[in-house]
């Protein structure tokens, strides 16, 4: 039942995305967009390229969609709401995310197609970029903690939370993610202005029905984790837990979306860059910082 009700809270928070990408897109808000966009998807033929690599191509959208899934099992909505309260949760959440460079792997190479392929191999050298800006904030948020269960790094936050006590972390956390979602700026793989739509331009019908879904479950999850590690998750006062997760995680991924609109566009080569020389430095000293506050101000 639980997980039953995590799937349908996941679902309708990226319903709730697509409404809002919509309405920053093209300026209307139109709450049934996503709903007639999805019956058209599924009302056109699904085609096949001439030469896919069939196993990559057909696998590709579906592991996208479940690492967003499997990486929401280990997230507590309130203090029962959870799926898998695991002792390495917090790892867990960064080991499940890794399938969505698999995910991408297989959907630029499936197609046999170069905008897909070169898609693909963009993502793979964006994660080279910000994958330790994703682990090591865990790493400090779990300093502090004591724990890697995601319901111990909530209850940690009660006096204080995680954006205020380690800001840097929080930052680096959020901009790492937006890479990871592939959102604006950081959608250098699907790049329609240059690439026709990169790693899902040979996607149809059902298909890529399949990959948009697993996009926008991928940021609900992000922004979930975003909540947990550094929103102080489900507490606050006077509304129910439900409630302040549900708000949080729903106001994080709007800002998600927002945010991307007003940053520039990077080439691949300044982001992989800054993230070696500017990003890990960063992180390194966020995490010697949350060190000296625990060893002073346990």
């Amino acid at each position: 039942m639980t997980t039953l009700l995590i799937v349908l809270l996941l679902i309708a928070g990226a319903y709730f995305v697509a409404v809002l990408e919509a309405w920053i897109s093209t300026g209307r808000f139109q709450l049934s967009a996503p709903l007639l966009a999805g019956i058209a998807l599924l009302g056109r033929e699904s085609n096949l390229p001439r030469k896919p690599d069939r196993i990559f191509f057909e696998v590709g959208p579906v592991l996208l969609l479940l690492s967003g899934l499997l990486a929401a099992t280990v997230i507590p909505l309130t203090p029962n709401l959870i799926i898998a309260d695991l002792a390495t949760g917090a790892l867990f959440i960064n080991a499940a995310l890794v399938y969505v460079l698999v995910a991408l792997l297989m959907a630029g190479w499936g197609p046999d197609g170069a905008y897909a392929m070169v898609g693909g191999w963009r993502f793979l050298g964006q994660l080279i970029a910000y994958a330790m800006l994703i682990v090591m904030p865990i790493t400090a948020v779990a300093m502090r903690a004591e724990s890697l269960l995601s319901t111990q790094i909530v209850i940690s936050q009660a006096s204080l939370w995680n954006i205020v006590y380690q800001p840097l972390g929080f930052i680096l956390f959020f901009i790492a993610s937006m890479a990871l979602a592939f959102l604006p700026p950081f959608d250098m793989m699907i790049a329609k202005g240059e690439l026709a739509g990169g790693v899902e331009a040979e996607y149809t019908g059902i298909r890529l029905a399949v990959f948009r879904l697993g996009r926008l479950v991928l940021i609900i999850t992000l922004a979930a984790a975003t909540v947990v590690f550094y929103l102080g998750g489900w507490q606050g006062p006077w509304l129910p837990p439900w409630a302040w997760s549900a708000i949080k995680i729903l106001a994080v991924a709007a800002t998600m979306l927002l945010a991307g609109r007003y940053m520039p566009r990077i080439r691949e080569a300044h982001l992989l860059s800054w993230c070696w020389i500017l990003g890990i430095p960063l992180a390194l000293i966020n995490i010697l910082i949350v060190g000296i506050l625990v060893l002073e101000f346990p």
